[in-house]
């Protein structure tokens, strides 16, 4: 049986002989930096150098969160954002992981796809932003155009280089063995674009939260977005800065959940063993 305290890894690199890194010394350093920037943010107002108007103290922002807590439709809107962040997210991995896999798998394909994909993955969700007012005017569906269009690209790219990174041997290999082309996607494809698709439905799962709450701020859309606006131009800016500390919490936690998943399921790959030997 191992034991459940692990003892510090050992600092290899060169001029680090002899030194330790305690495992939770990148979490205490985060916390305290996240602490001094509470703290620069209560100290500036309150010293002139920036007008509370504009600024308020980190006090009166945990005031405005508190209040936030208690309010109904706070949590309306917290909800709205999280379904539109959702079901934008999962339409656009489905989309990006079978187009990426029937592009992949066929050379002929991804050669015709090149050039349109290329053309196509830089151009902003927000600019898209008139169209999907003029069809779909200022609801869900409005924002779950946009979402989809940014996280898509995100998948669909990494799937594709997932797709590229197969051995030609381990093909060939279970061409031989009479494998036919689903058991081939299965059995050696997708082990070897696994790793790509999560790094892909991590990177989705951010740009698909930035985008939601900026299609309800700019579009009017119901949730957290939307509510920001509304506080901006309401002169509560406290509250707005209250709402902008959730939506920066919600980001950061989607990126544990997406991180804890990769983990999950890549605890077979070399690469999650040996971080979480380290």
């Amino acid at each position: 049986m191992t034991s459940t305290l692990a003892p510090p890894a050992r600092d290899t690199r060169a001029g680090g002989a002899g030194r330790t890194r305690l495992p939770g010394g990148t979490v205490l350093l985060g916390v305290l930096g996240f602490a001094a920037f509470l703290a620069l943010i209560e100290a500036v107002p309150r010293t002139g150098l920036v007008s509370p108007d504009y600024l308020p103290p980190t006090s009166r922002i945990a005031v405005a969160l508190a209040d936030l807590a208690g309010e109904s439709t706070f949590w309306t809107a917290l909800g709205d954002t999280a379904r539109g962040w959702f079901l934008g997210l999962i339409i656009a991995v489905t989309l990006g992981v079978v187009v990426g896999f029937v592009i992949g798998t066929v050379p002929i394909l991804r050669e015709a796809t090149a050039s349109t994909i290329e053309f196509l993955r830089p151009i902003p969700s927000v600019a898209l932003i008139p169209l999907a007012v003029l069809v779909f005017g200022t609801d869900l569906r409005s924002v779950l155009l946009l979402v989809v269009y940014a996280a898509f690209w995100q998948v669909l790219v990494q799937v594709l280089y997932g797709v590229q990174d197969v051995d030609p041997v381990a093909q060939e290999t279970a061409r031989t063995f009479g494998l036919g082309r689903l058991a081939r996607i299965r059995h050696v494809t997708w082990p070897t674009a696994l790793p790509y698709v999560l790094t892909g439905v991590r990177l989705a799962a951010a740009v698909a939260l930035i985008l939601a709450i900026t299609a309800e701020l700019v579009i009017g859309a119901p949730g957290l977005g939307n509510e920001i606006g509304a506080a901006q131009s309401g002169g509560a800016v406290a509250r707005m800065y209250a709402l902008i500390i959730v939506t920066g919490l919600l980001g950061v936690a989607v990126n544990v959940l997406a991180r804890r998943l990769e983990r999950w399921l890549l605890a077979w790959h070399p690469s999650v063993r040996r971080e979480v030997a380290a």
